[in-house]
């Protein structure tokens, strides 16, 4: 089973510790982000992981090189220059492909106590992603219809809706935050194109397009705990944070 994990961000709201190495490598209970990360998708069966670099990309290769992981580990290098969430699944395609079952996609910073084996199991055979949702309160919501069809987002402070779907009523729709973890379709790669999308753009923006056609699904994941270490008050909670679902 293949995963790919997204270690290239260049971590601006970390500064000025990612000023000398890459999100990914940031410690959490004396152990970087990605080794978290690495064990959880081993533990949870996954044998084949890409992981994208592009801050600091040596330091990655040379973590990852350092130890025995006990799974096969290849590298997607935007080094030139970051694709975005979309653009890195697009450019990584050949390291992804060919696989007969859909591949997980999984932040670098985001810790939680979701169980992915569950994750697969409760992936419908016919979506061509499914993304894991939770039912916290955030501003930026997705909204999905009753069978948990994706089918636009709102920012709630805002009121901005984008959807294909015009005259989409927010209100009539349910509402859940996005966890940065999805499972995607081998099949999905012919879709970009056919959507327009190629380069470097948000997988998101392509999920909103295409959802008026493609089958994109929410998972709600009840019970989820989930910490997202993109800011610094963030980090000052992550080791009491991760002792708590360990």
């Amino acid at each position: 089973m293949k995963a790919f994990v997204f270690a290239a961000g260049e971590g601006t709201r970390l500064r000025p510790l990612t000023d000398t190495m890459p999100k990914a490598l940031v410690p959490v209970c004396g152990k970087p982000l990605l080794g978290h990360v690495v064990e959880k998708l081993k533990d949870a069966g996954y044998t084949q992981l890409v992981v994208n670099v592009h801050h600091f990309p040596g330091q990655i290769r040379e973590y990852l090189a350092g130890r025995d992981w006990g799974v096969e580990i290849s590298i997607s290098d935007e080094s030139e220059a970051l694709l975005e969430t979309g653009g890195a699944i697009l450019h990584a395609k050949k390291l992804l492909l060919p696989s007969a079952e859909p591949f997980l996609v999984h932040n670098v910073d985001i810790l939680s106590n979701l169980d992915l084996a569950w994750v697969r199991s409760n992936t419908r055979a016919d979506a061509l992603a499914t993304l894991v949702v939770s039912p916290r309160e955030t501003r930026r919501q997705l909204l999905f219809s009753e069978d948990m069809r994706l089918v636009g987002w709102t920012d709630t402070a805002t009121g901005q809706v984008r959807s294909p779907f015009p005259g989409l009523d927010p209100s009539r729709c349910r509402r859940y935050a996005f966890t940065g973890i999805h499972n995607i379709a081998p099949r999905i790669f012919p879709h970009f194109e056919q959507w327009g999308f190629a380069g470097r753009f948000p997988i998101m923006d392509f999920y909103l397009k295409s959802c008026v056609g493609g089958r994109i699904f929410g998972l709600p994941a009840e019970g989820l705990k989930l910490l997202d270490i993109g800011k610094p008050d963030a980090l000052a909670q992550a080791e009491s944070f991760y002792k708590s679902i360990t």
